[in-house]
């Protein structure tokens, strides 16, 4: 089964992005350099914009992996508390969360794959244990910990699996009341972002020539260096402050 820690661009993504970067490189090797020998020497940074595209992705994919396999523990909880086995309890999960997700969503292969691999005699808390480790996402590790402890000394599996359900629901609802709080602020971020490069187009459409003596000298060349490294900085810093880690 697929390592969800990695993540893999598809060919339409990887096009998309390599888009997206030409034009930011075209923008700001035009506006501070007016030089395509810029674009050419930014260019490498490609490789680092599309490792932080796939840090974003895999963000975003955890999150829904996350969402996901809460839904699913919680139709596991409620089959156990109907008085289904555990292995019965996640095909009944299964054939619900099909009425919810489509057929190729994360929890839907998951869990086809988990009550396959039970019908092979693998035992529920090797199969959690071993998606916990493959999702990357610590909720669902922790809850295959807490869930193989569980099965093994004998406690209260159904009291156990309801209680770290609901912790996970929690922690989730926090980060989503977070989230919610924050997206203003990064509409903010990625508004002032944006001006300083609306400035400088602005000038260069209203005034042109006005700027020339930026450009084409060594004092220009390093003035506007200078500002891109302060616009870069103040950019990397503004992102940082508007990440919040749970």
């Amino acid at each position: 089964m697929e390592d969800y820690r990695v993540y893999r661009f598809c060919r339409k993504e990887l096009v998309w992005n390599m888009a997206m970067y030409l034009v930011l490189d075209g923008i700001i090797s035009h506006l501070f350099f007016r030089s395509w020998l810029a674009f050419l020497l930014f260019f490498p940074g490609a490789a680092l914009f599309l490792r932080e595209q796939k840090k974003l992705l895999l963000k975003k994919r955890k999150i829904r992996m996350q969402s996901q396999f809460l839904t699913g523990m919680q139709l596991v909880c409620t089959s156990l508390q109907a008085g289904y086995a555990v292995e019965n309890a996640f095909r009944e999960a299964l054939q619900e969360l099909g009425k919810i997700y489509d057929e190729d969503a994360f929890i839907i292969r998951e869990f086809r794959f988990l009550v396959k691999q039970i019908g092979l005699n693998r035992t529920v808390e090797a199969l959690l244990m071993d998606l916990g480790n493959r999702s990357g996402v610590e909720d669902i590790r922790n809850f295959a910990e807490v869930f193989s402890t569980a099965k093994r000394t004998g406690g209260d599996l159904i009291a156990i699996t309801r209680n770290t359900v609901s912790s996970i629901q929690q922690k989730q609802e926090t980060m989503q009341e977070i989230e919610t709080s924050l997206s203003g602020k990064v509409m903010e971020r990625n508004m002032m972002s944006a001006i300083p490069l609306f400035m400088i187009g602005y000038v260069e459409m209203t005034s042109p020539g006005f700027l020339d003596v930026m450009y084409h000298n060594t004092a220009g060349l390093a003035v506007m260096s200078a500002c891109l490294l302060v616009y870069g900085i103040a950019f990397l810093w503004g992102r940082k402050v508007t990440e919040i880690q749970i």
